[in-house]
């Protein structure tokens, strides 16, 4: 299973879907993929077309996406306190935390946001 950062999903399936390429091949692959609720917050708070959200739903639907509990949150905030600069990155942390805990890579279009976080496996294509 590789859990998705939002940046995969805006890349894949708005405007020139650059990545919906690579998001196809990885499934044909046999790939698992997965979002966390606190992706899928990011993804819908966007501004999102009919089709896009009609696009995430099918790919991934809403009811099967992975819930930020409480080990995430410990895991988490235990990822703030060791972490250099923490300030203003607390959602990425938290996301971050949901992979960690899950014991999946992390696919992600903007690794240097993620480089710094111990035991992350960090996917970006």
């Amino acid at each position: 299973m590789i859990h998705l950062d939002t940046s995969v999903l805006v890349d894949a399936l708005t405007g020139p879907r650059r990545s919906s390429g690579a998001l196809r091949k990885t499934i044909e692959r046999g790939e698992r993929l997965a979002l966390s609720t606190l992706v899928l917050y990011e993804w819908r708070r966007g501004p999102r077309l009919p089709e896009e959200l009609a696009a995430q739903e099918a790919l991934l639907p809403n009811e099967s996406v992975v819930a930020f509990g409480w080990q995430e949150a410990s895991l988490a905030a235990e990822l703030y306190r060791v972490i250099r600069r923490p300030r203003e990155r607390e959602i990425d942390l938290a996301i971050a935390a949901c992979a960690l805990v899950h014991g999946a890579p992390f696919w992600t279009l903007n690794p240097h946001d993620f480089r710094d976080i111990p035991g992350l496996t960090i996917v970006s294509d």
